[in-house]
Order: C-alpha cells, then sequence, then structure tokens
C-alpha cells in the first residue's frame, strides 16, 4: 500500500538524512580526526544496530515470502525472473565500465608510487569461481547465520519456505502465520532503529572525510571519474530503461520513492546494512507485495552487485594499463565474464570489490608486488567509490522488485 510523505519536508526522514550527510563533510573536514574520535561510536552503533536486524529480518523474509510463492512452478518462475533480472542488469553494468574504462584509459602513463596507500586487508578471497557458486550450501545453518554466510542463509531458507508450501493446510498455515508475525515483529524493530539513522549517517560521513581528506583523491582523479562516469550511467540510464522497457514504471516516480534506501546505502557502504530499510520502503512506499519483496531484495542483497561487478572490470584493466599490459579483446571478455560471475559472491560489506577484484585479476594473470601496490592505493581512495557503487546496487535491486511484481500482475507498483 502506497503512503504519502507526511508533514512538513524537515520531517520527512531522507531530507534529515541529507543534511545529515551536508553536516557530516563539514564537520568532517573542518574538526578532522579529533571529531572523529568523538563521534565516531554514533555510526558504529547504528550500523551495528542494522546488522543486528539483518539475519532474523532474511530469514523471516524469505521464509514467508516462499511460502506464500508457493512451491513448483509458482517458485520456479520467481525464480527464473529475479536471476535473469540479476544477471542482465550486473552485465549491463560490466559493459558500461568496459566502455568507460577504454575510453578515458586512466591507467595509461599513471605513476602511482608517490600516491598516498593502505595496507592490504588481511582477507581471505575465494579460490575460483567454482568454489564462490559452491559454498552456498552450508553444512550447519546456525553456523552459516552466526558468519553470517547470507548464500547459505538464503539457499537453506528457500528450501524451508518451499517445504512449508507443501505441507498439508493445517500445519503449513500454522507455520506461514508465525513466520509473517515474526517478520512484521522485524519490520518494527527496523523502524525504531531508522529513526536515529540522522544521527549515524553524520558520524559515518564525518569519519571519511576526518580521517581521509582530499590529498590521496588528487594522484588518481582520472581513474575515480571513470568509476563514477560508469556508475552514473548505468544508474540514471540503464536502469531506468529497464524500468520502462521490462516494468512500464516511470523511472522518476522510483527514484523519489526510493530516497531514503539511497541515502542509507550511500552513508553506510553495505547493501546488508540497508536491507532493512529497502524492504521496509519498497514495500510501503514503491507498493511491491510482501510475496515479491521478501524473495526478490534479500537474494539481491548477496547476489545482485552491479556497481560492485563494474567496478573489478574498471579496476583489472586500470591496474593492467598502469602496468603496461594491453589485454586483448579476448581477455577482457575474460574479465567481463569473471567480473559477472564474481559479483554473485561479493559479500554486500564496505569495499567487498577489493577482496573479489583479487580473483578477476587472476582469471587475466595479473599477480605480484606491483599489482598489489597498486590495489593498495586503489584502496585509499575506495570508500568515496564504495559508497556510490553500494547506492548503484540497493537501486538495481529495487528496479528488479518493481520490475517483478509488475510482470506477477501487481498494478500498485510505483503509482505515486
Amino acid at each position: 500500500m502506497q503512503t504519502a510523505p507526511a508533514g512538513p519536508w524537515y520531517r520527512q526522514l531522507h531530507w534529515q538524512i541529507f543534511v545529515a550527510m551536508a553536516a557530516g563533510i563539514v564537520a568532517g573536514w573542518a574538526g578532522g580526526e579529533p571529531l572523529v574520535a568523538k563521534t565516531e561510536w554514533m555510526g558504529r552503533v547504528f550500523v551495528t544496530a542494522l546488522k543486528m536486524v539483518i539475519v532474523p529480518l532474511v530469514i523471516t523474509s524469505i521464509v514467508t515470502g516462499v511460502a506464500s510463492v508457493g512451491g513448483g512452478l509458482g517458485l520456479g518462475r520467481m525464480f527464473g525472473k529475479t536471476f535473469g533480472y540479476y544477471m542482465l542488469s550486473s552485465l549491463g553494468a560490466i559493459l558500461v565500465g568496459l566502455f568507460f574504462v577504454n575510453l578515458f584509459r586512466p591507467g595509461v602513463g599513471a605513476n602511482l608510487t608517490e600516491a598516498a596507500h593502505a595496507e592490504l586487508p588481511q582477507l581471505q578471497t575465494p579460490s575460483s569461481i567454482g568454489a564462490v557458486l559452491l559454498d552456498i550450501v552450508p553444512t550447519n545453518f546456525f553456523a552459516a547465520a552466526a558468519k553470517p554466510d547470507m548464500l547459505g542463509v538464503i539457499v537453506f531458507c528457500i528450501l524451508l519456505g518451499a517445504s512449508i508450501a507443501s505441507l498439508p493446510e493445517k500445519p503449513r498455515t500454522t507455520l506461514l502465520g508465525l513466520f509473517d508475525a515474526a517478520f512484521q515483529a522485524m519490520m518494527t524493530m527496523t523502524g525504531w532503529i531508522i529513526r536515529v539513522a540522522p544521527l549515524g549517517v553524520f558520524a559515518l560521513i564525518a569519519k571519511v572525510v576526518g580521517t581521509t581528506g582530499f590529498d590521496a583523491f588528487r594522484a588518481l582523479a582520472l581513474y575515480m571519474l571513470t568509476i563514477a562516469s560508469g556508475l552514473t550511467v548505468h544508474l540514471f540510464v540503464v536502469l531506468p530503461l529497464l524500468l520502462l522497457l521490462l516494468g512500464r514504471i516511470n523511472p522518476r516516480i522510483h527514484f523519489r520513492n526510493m530516497l531514503e534506501p539511497l541515502t542509507m546505502a550511500f552513508s553506510t557502504s553495505s547493501s546488508a546494512a540497508t536491507l532493512p530499510v529497502t524492504l521496509r520502503t519498497v514495500e510501503n512506499k514503491v507498493g511491491v507485495s510482501n510475496r515479491v519483496s521478501s524473495f526478490v531484495l534479500p537474494m539481491g542483497a548477496t547476489v545482485n552487485m552491479d556497481g560492485t561487478a563494474l567496478y573489478e572490470c574498471c579496476g583489472v584493466i586500470f591496474i593492467a594499463q598502469v602496468l603496461g599490459v594491453d589485454l586483448s579483446i579476448g581477455q577482457q571478455l575474460t574479465v567481463v565474464l569473471t567480473a559477472l560471475l564474481a559479483s554473485i559472491g561479493a559479500a554486500a560489506v564496505p569495499s567487498a570489490g577489493l577482496v573479489i577484484i583479487f580473483l578477476v585479476l587472476e582469471a587475466v594473470h595479473l599477480r605480484g608486488p606491483e599489482v598489489d601496490l597498486i590495489v593498495g592505493t586503489m584502496l585509499a581512495i575506495d570508500r568515496p567509490l564504495d559508497m556510490y557503487r553500494t547506492a548503484v546496487n540497493v537501486f538495481s535491486d529495487s528496479c528488479g522488485a518493481a520490475i517483478i511484481a509488475r510482470s506477477e500482475g501487481e498494478s500498485d507498483v510505483d503509482t505515486a
């Protein structure tokens, strides 16, 4: 059901978040690290509170959604539409990135030895695409939920929802009612957390500006422009075209309805942390039913990473250009395919793309200390790019939910 904004503009959450972001930029620039030390706790508490509700929200929403869809043909149809959209949108993002990185050629002649660089984090990278695709069936559901291993949790919940749908009426009704009530309780808790979003956003933005500053950006300005151009075209051209062509949806209305999740995604840099807000908004403002949103969005927050896929493609070719390696058309197509598949395994957390990029680098045999140095340099200026690509990821998820809802015959999607 659609809900219209109530009260004056300054009481609307998305405007409060915009003001908090602007205030955070000014405060971080003026106060620097001393201010960050005093305000960082607000951002950490806010993001931790959002992460606290992710697993129970995903479990209750997916089980409720799948059980409502039913098993057999209904579930297969929904899964096919969802996965098909995710592959199409991610491939579109990668091709946009491929175009811009070959147009601007940001790595040609770049000297990154003088640029500020950060030490690479000690992160475990997937050994192969096969490992990413096969590591989705958890041996222990509770261990997967505790990590959290969201792919494993999602697979288990889909199977549990399908199992409930196949039960006789009495146990099916009992279990569906239980999970639906738990889902409503988690949505209520999410609403409480969202009320303090402006304070958390202020602290997060102030930390980015106060600790990173602007010096490191100058050395990689053309690289940042390349990534930002690709993300902008995908966000404002490709995804709106998908809304128009596949869903007959007005992109302006959808953008307006999604302002809160977009600002939240930008400030937290985490699709997973934004998921509670995305679910709430897609149902209450976009008008997508719980049956569709609870199936499409949790899966999208884990496997649909348009911005990350674009970044990985651009990043690998940028590194090759810096090293003076001329990638052939065939090798660039290998990058495209690997980035498409690897983005499925990218965690919905800040800077996950920098972990997965090593898998794509291996696909074209780019490795060694020089590569590590360049990636470390990229890490120094990754935060603002990560914020932007997370917003693209979340918007793509919402577009998928709206398009699939329309294909399922829901007529109230993005009508106001």
